[in-house]
């Protein structure tokens, strides 16, 4: 990371740059090299609570408002997207025209564990997209392969046959449609794109592994 910013500065040089390092939500998955930024200048960690990220990103009543980061004149939009997480949000870069969905939307297991909040984030998000385009929808992890259905065992790590990372807004609109379609039936669901486990389902993870 500071070769990355020592390079950009570089050629974009600044009296003072900081650096912010925020989370898609808390999992340990995210926020496991939290520690390696604590003592580092001019860095900001945003906590892991939602007061936290309220407070980050101004958004001003969790979850419905859209919240902001300001980078220095580039502007992100914060969705608040609780479901897989009780903190999770979601990251809209106008300029790239990127939605990075965290662990929300991503081709493989979308576990869910509020269900009316995940249904909830997952039509805030399809709003949002009505109003600004979004034509890279970009998750966390890739866990399907390319035959329609099928994923990968958890733990994997070589996976030669994957998706590419990015998702259409169609598929973000499926995704939101398969979770209306299987928000009362507990169990894992299977899609062309993704999965979707509705509560624990300890038999299915069981097998992934």
């Amino acid at each position: 990371m500071d070769n990355l910013i020592e390079d950009w500065l570089s050629k974009h040089p600044r009296s003072d740059y900081q650096l912010i390092v925020a989370h898609t939500h808390a999992h340990s998955d995210h926020v496991a090299g939290d520690g390696q930024f604590s003592d580092r200048p001019r860095t900001s960690i945003v906590g892991k609570d939602v007061d936290s990220v309220c407070s980050a990103f101004q958004i001003t009543r969790w979850p419905n408002t859209v919240g902001y980061c300001d980078l220095g004149g580039r502007f992100l939009n914060v969705l608040a997207t609780p479901g897989h997480h009780p903190t999770a949000i979601s990251v809209y870069d106008a300029w790239t025209r990127f939605l990075l969905t965290g662990d929300t939307v991503y081709p493989g297991r979308l576990y869910v564990f509020d269900f009316p909040a995940f249904v909830d984030s997952l039509n805030r998000l399809v709003s949002f997209v009505k109003e600004k385009p979004a034509p890279h929808v970009m998750g966390s992890h890739i866990e399907m392969t390319m035959t329609p259905k099928k994923d990968y065992p958890a733990g994997t790590r070589y996976q030669p046959c994957e998706p590419r990372l990015q998702m259409s807004t169609k598929q973000l609109l499926a995704v939101r449609d398969a979770a209306t379609s299987v928000q009362s039936k507990p169990g894992a669901h299977v899609f062309d794109d993704f999965w979707i486990f509705n509560g624990p389902c300890y038999g299915a993870m069981a097998k992934q592994l």
